[in-house]
């Protein structure tokens, strides 16, 4: 198996390559599970955040790190905007998303609860990776849609051309890798 070394806050990986289409293999990076990496990064990604209010993920792997950072930074809570609607949501809000890795339709949902915690306040929207920016962009106009002001889009890695980016945050490149 082909692999692609990284070192991201000080932490070294050797990740697999992937392929996911005919045409396309990525480097994965998968931070459920890996402490070590979750803390380094949160502390770097702490550094380079401008003020922020309240912290807004995607489910799922964005989750320690959003959990991590927002311990950092002596928050409450953070919010995490599901995959699916939840019997215990009132008045969920729904986006959907196509991202490069789960390559179907995917719903993301806030609770009316979510969205009155975000309405107003200055947000940073975290993930693991950012890549083609889909996941990123629903996740923004759930925010937008609930009155959230953005003020930070925040990742450990950017992907492809979302290295070029210059409105996001990130720790280190990734390379995509054409078959």
């Amino acid at each position: 198996m082909d692999t692609y070394n990284i070192e991201v806050a000080g932490v070294k990986r050797k990740l697999p390559v992937i392929k996911i289409s005919n045409d396309l293999s990525i480097a994965s990076f998968v931070i459920l599970g890996d402490t070590e990496m979750v803390c380094a990064s949160a502390i770097e990604i702490v550094k380079r955040l401008p003020e922020v209010d309240v912290l807004v993920t995607a489910e799922a792997k964005g989750i320690p790190l959003a959990f991590e950072i927002s311990r950092l930074l002596k928050m409450k809570k953070y919010i995490v905007a599901r995959k699916s609607i939840k019997p215990y949501m009132d008045s969920p809000i729904i986006d959907e998303v196509v991202s490069i890795t789960t390559q179907k339709k995917q719903l993301l949902v806030l609770d009316e609860q979510d969205a009155l915690d975000i309405k107003g306040k200055r947000v940073a929207l975290i993930d693991d990776v950012i890549s083609t920016g889909e996941s990123l962009s629903a996740i923004e106009r759930l925010v937008e849609s609930v009155g959230g002001i953005i003020v930070a889009r925040a990742a450990i890695l950017a992907e492809g051309d979302a290295s070029d980016r210059d409105d996001i945050i990130f720790l280190k490149a990734l390379p995509l890798f054409k078959n």
